[in-house]
């Protein structure tokens, strides 16, 4: 019997793994259900790590739902001792194939790191405040921090914030 829950999940992690291997991190791969001590369920690079939500719970995802999730995809950042973690919700109408469309969530202070500010992460400004932007957004501002290939002179992560 196939487990819809679990089906649902690793098709969204494919998608995700296919838009980033399309868009500067070709070395991105589903990883390996690693129980308890779980390490997120995309490696985008040695240091990079993803979790995807999918299905009716995050298309639907309250406020505190998302919180949560953050607090479990940080935890999972510090199993995998990655330095950059995202939560990934797949969006509602938008299929596999819209990947790059669906929600990115992540903390300030993390988007901060990435780009190479100086960040104090036990600030809680940095530690409670919540970015969301599209997953194509992400891995431009990844790229432009220097995660996964670098950017080309024709990349613009301005443009790609602002497409929905």
């Amino acid at each position: 019997m196939v487990n819809k829950p679990k089906s649902i999940g690793t098709a969204a992690e494919t998608a995700v793994v296919r838009f980033a291997r399309a868009n500067g991190f070709p070395l991105a791969e589903r990883r390996a259900l690693a129980g308890a001590y779980d390490i997120g369920d995309v490696l985008l690079t040695a240091f990079t790590i993803v979790e995807v939500k999918a299905g009716k719970a995050a298309e639907h995802a309250s406020d505190n739902q998302i919180l949560a999730w953050l607090d479990e995809t940080e935890t999972e950042r510090r199993n995998a001792n990655a330095e950059a973690a995202l939560l990934v919700t797949k969006r509602a109408g938008k299929g596999h194939a819209n990947a790059g469309q669906w929600w990115t969530h992540w903390r300030l202070g993390h988007l901060a790191q990435v780009r190479g500010y100086p960040v104090d992460l036990t600030d809680s400004i940095a530690d409670d405040a919540v970015v969301r932007m599209t997953l194509a957004s992400a891995l431009a501002q990844l790229r432009a921090g220097g995660y996964g290939d670098p950017m080309s002179l024709t990349d613009d992560t301005t443009t790609n914030v602002t497409q929905h």
